[in-house]
């Protein structure tokens, strides 16, 4: 800690300092000793004047008084403005409008040219132009004359030769299949290699397969009954009455041919 009057431990050091202040050396004030808004307390504060009723009245709006668009004009009369355009342009005219020297001629149907500035054209007429006679071209050379039918199912008609007959058999295919196999069998020697060895699948088909013999069964040894009870050679003392009534009991079942375990 800094004595009063002197140094940090930083500034003593010399290898660090403190970062500078944004302002001008003020110290930092947190953020809950500084007032909020100081300046909403002190003096006059803003006075809207109240809430404002939507209504077609001038008290509904921002302004005052109505302001208009136009506000002093004087009245235009369109066909004044319109006159006067038409008398700025003929005043650009050299002279007098053009007038033709003989009026309009109609039309006295499609195709003539009357009332055009030019003639007939003779190009366009539609006369018939002498024409030269018309002379056949000769017939062209013929080496034989011409051969009947169409060249479906007659012979000796294209232009190439008619292909011979030629016979196939019914099965041919069948026979020739049956050939190639016999001399196949024929060039075999043996019978096909087996290997002994040859891998067999991971797992089996069967899960419960068990190459290894089998253990013999064993037989279940049965515990011959005995005949009759076993009796103690001396019997127990009598005692309690609990007792005095088991060994009646017991008595009376062996006497039955019954036997019970106590």
């Amino acid at each position: 800690m800094p004595v009063e009057g002197g140094k940090t431990d930083m500034e003593r050091i010399g290898l660090f300092s403190e970062m500078e202040y944004v302002t001008v050396g003020d110290k930092y004030v947190s953020q809950f000793n500084r007032p909020f808004n100081e300046a909403a307390s002190k003096n006059r504060q803003m006075l809207p004047g109240g809430s404002k009723e939507m209504s077609h009245l001038q008290a509904g709006y921002f302004d005052p008084h109505f302001v208009r668009i136009f506000e002093g004009e004087g009245y235009v009369n369109l066909n004044q403005v319109r006159r006067r355009h038409m008398m700025e342009e003929a005043k650009k005219n050299l002279g007098k409008a053009f007038l033709p020297s003989n009026g309009d001629k109609k039309l006295c149907g499609l195709g003539s040219y009357y009332g055009t500035i030019g003639r007939p054209v003779p190009f366009f007429s539609a006369q018939s132009k002498p024409k030269e006679k018309y002379e056949p071209p000769g017939k062209n050379l013929y080496t034989n004359p011409g051969k009947k039918g169409t060249g479906y199912g007659y012979a000796n008609v294209t232009i190439g030769k008619q292909f011979s007959h030629s016979a196939d058999f019914y099965d041919a295919a069948k026979l020739n299949d049956k050939k190639e196999n016999e001399e196949h069998h024929r060039l075999l020697k043996g019978t096909p290699f087996k290997l002994n060895l040859y891998p067999r699948e991971y797992f089996d088909t069967n899960p419960y397969l068990f190459e290894k013999p089998l253990p013999p069964i064993k037989k279940a040894e049965k515990k011959e009954a005995l005949a009759n009870p076993f009796k103690p050679s001396s019997p127990g003392k009598k005692g309690t009455k609990y007792e005095e009534l088991q060994d009646c009991f017991s008595t009376v079942l062996l006497a039955s041919g019954r036997q019970i375990a106590v």
